[in-house]
């Protein structure tokens, strides 16, 4: 028994995978149809289990007309492990994928935050939108309890939200997806202008004033894209 309640600590550490990788490809003009096939046989033939691909499509925003790619989920000893995956695989990249992509191109690592989301890790949806919120120096402890905020909010309206923070990855942020389980026409039923109070009923008299001014200080900018899944391109 005593073994045992020194190997369970480590093992629930080993099985926590809250990392994912998100890549953004953008494909040359003329080669759209080749990039897509190159990229799903790719995602076949080498990227399964920690390693398995699910691909969207960037509907909106300044990255429209590109794809998103996450790998995962996994944690800092899965990427220790996977390396390059081996020359087999990066051979296929570079003779397939890559003489199909333009040379903007970007990636990152999220890690996803459970008590600030309103569904689990794996729940995803066909569409989804995501908020990327860049804050300013000093302002983590705040942004996180505007979102818990937010979050009360969500649960009142039944919205499913996953909230990601990026991790070593550049400019701090926090990735807020929403994940619409029926489709976009989710948005139809929430009204907009009734936003301060909703989150003033779920989180009481005098919460709006201040989460609008916390975010007024906190928040150096942010920006919002839709993204639909293609399924026929994810890891099989």
């Amino acid at each position: 028994m005593m073994l045992l309640s020194l190997v369970l600590p480590l093992f629930a550490l080993a099985q926590n995978k809250p990392l994912v990788n998100v890549s953004r490809y953008f494909p040359k003009a003329d080669k759209v149809n080749q990039f897509e096939k190159a990229l799903t046989a790719h995602a076949h033939q080498y990227h399964k289990d920690d390693n398995k691909w699910r691909v969207y499509t960037i509907e909106t925003g300044p990255d429209a007309g590109g794809y998103l790619v996450v790998e995962g989920p996994t944690n800092w000893d899965g990427i220790d492990k996977r390396g390059d995956l081996g020359a087999t695989h990066m051979k296929d990249w570079e003779t397939t994928v890559q003489p199909t992509l333009s040379d903007k191109t970007s990636t990152m690592y999220l890690t996803f935050r459970e008590d600030l989301s309103t569904v689990l890790q794996g729940e995803y949806s066909e569409k989804i939108s995501i908020n990327h919120l860049f804050y300013k120096p000093g302002f983590y402890g705040d942004v996180q309890t505007n979102i818990q905020g937010l979050k009360k909010l969500w649960q009142a309206d039944g919205t499913n939200v996953a909230v990601y923070e990026s991790s070593l990855s550049g400019e701090p942020q926090f990735t807020v997806v929403t994940r619409y389980k029926t489709g976009l026409k989710e948005r139809d039923v929430v009204n907009p202008n009734t936003f301060p109070v909703r989150f003033a009923t779920a989180n009481g008299e005098g919460s709006w004033d201040k989460y609008l001014s916390s975010l007024k200080e906190s928040i150096d900018h942010q920006w919002t894209e839709i993204l639909y899944h293609k399924p026929a391109l994810d890891s099989k």
